[in-house]
């Protein structure tokens, strides 16, 4: 069953911070060394100093970025930078963007979600995860005991309950209300207590599944259990045993869900010169001029590359006579086989370039700037990838299993700095 449950959420003071636009980021994992540092520059009080600090040359067990970023969030908790709600209230989070020339809203649930191990199937993953980067995030934890930025999760919502429940709080004057980047964010309060029985008995039945935020979600689990190790008196209700999250219906129009492509670089020149004629043994090879400007389709192609042939596009197609059970790692499931991520990972990159030293592969979701860092010579190839369907991502975790690493990517990103999730005390 899935415990769902308002919390008492911090929030900036708007008379003193001013514009929220100036003082919200996105994730950690998407901030570039350039932008970490305009974010810094536009605001005294931007939460990436929080979220993803400044690592400095001196810095030492007592005094780094976690450490700061905690001694940071007490100062604007007692100086009235930020605020504690008074009464523990969900949240209702309308984002308004532009993709594809066409305006969109994606309407999310901000609550607490009791932390469950995998095993339960209560909460489902559906890609990897990389240690590194969730020791980085458990520093932060331990220093802050706070979540600074939600999860994205889906669930499924028959009949739009949950989702007419979401609207009917949105005709109120929203609490917040802003632009930032071209996107308009709007924040509703509400702990009505009627409103909160019905949510949480409407989405009790259903499993979660996270879309964005896995390293997060493991890293609660983890400071879950080192507090609760630790803890002399603990109960059900302490705080550290809920992680925030922005819950999105499967259903919902706003929900996009891009392609993240592959950059490959460190390929031997006799490896580069083979590649062509190696391809053709598992795809149909078509290849397309490149214009100045734009990205040619390549219609039921597995992947596009951009670098294999001089200002060409190629696509490939898989073959027929290919047998992805054979070409795959062993203990995966079929959804997972016919994946394109996966062939292009497994097939290509594994198996053909065996390009897989640290540093070699990068990834991102914007055709045109792969097509950009090839062309500048910063890689060798680059392996567009198409878009996976929302009801595929299900279809992974429901059959236990995981996506290759940085599969999918929800776009836009939830901001950072709406609401903050204490772990200190109860919930």
């Amino acid at each position: 069953m899935t415990e769902v449950y308002p919390f008492l959420g911090v929030r900036y003071n708007q008379e003193r911070v001013g514009d929220l636009g100036s003082v919200v980021c996105p994730p950690y994992d998407v901030i570039s060394a350039e932008e970490q540092r305009g974010y810094y520059d536009k605001s005294e009080y931007n939460v990436v100093r929080l979220e993803h600090g400044l690592e400095l040359p001196e810095d030492e067990a007592t005094d780094n970025k976690h450490i700061r970023a905690n001694t940071t969030f007490n100062e604007w908790l007692s100086t009235g930078i930020l605020q504690t709600d008074a009464v523990p209230s969900f949240y209702i989070h309308e984002h308004i963007f532009t993709y594809q020339n066409m305006r969109k809203r994606r309407l999310g649930l901000v609550a607490c979600i009791r932390l469950e191990q995998w095993e339960s199937k209560v909460v489902f993953p559906h890609e990897n995860t990389v240690p590194g980067i969730k020791s980085d995030r458990l520093e932060l934890m331990r220093a802050s005991k706070a979540n600074f930025s939600p999860l994205l999760s889906l669930y499924e919502d028959p009949g739009e309950r949950v989702a007419k429940l979401l609207v009917s709080q949105t005709k109120r004057r929203p609490m917040i209300d802003f632009v930032e980047a071209g996107e308009a964010h709007r924040l509703w309060m509400s702990n009505e207590p009627e409103f909160v029985q019905r949510v949480g008995h409407f989405l009790a039945p259903k499993p979660i599944y996270i879309a964005d935020g896995h390293h997060r979600y493991e890293t609660a689990l983890a400071y879950r259990d080192e507090r609760q190790q630790s803890a002399s008196s603990g109960s059900e209700g302490d705080a550290f045993n809920f992680v925030m999250m922005t819950l999105v219906s499967f259903s919902d129009p706003g929900l996009v869900v891009l392609p993240v492509h592959r950059l490959v670089r460190g390929i031997s020149s006799a490896t580069l010169a083979a590649l062509s004629s190696r391809l053709e043994s598992f795809f149909q090879v078509e290849s397309y001029p490149l214009g100045e400007t734009g990205l040619p389709e390549v219609p039921g192609a597995t992947t596009r590359v951009v670098g294999l042939e001089p200002e060409r596009i190629v696509g490939l197609k898989l073959r027929p006579s290919v047998s992805l059970e054979e070409a795959m790692p062993e203990g995966h499931s079929e959804a997972y086989q016919k994946l394109d991520v996966s062939i292009v990972q497994h097939l290509v990159i594994e198996k053909l370039i065996a390009s897989g030293e640290k540093g070699n592969i990068a990834y991102t979701p914007d055709a045109e700037q792969a097509r950009k860092q090839v062309e500048s010579g910063a890689y060798q190839l680059a392996f567009l990838l198409n878009p996976v369907a929302v009801r595929t991502i299900k279809a992974i975790a429901d059959a236990n299993d995981r996506m290759p690493g940085k599969s999918t990517y929800f776009y836009p990103k939830l901001p950072t700095g709406l609401v903050i999730n204490r772990l200190a005390g109860r919930l």
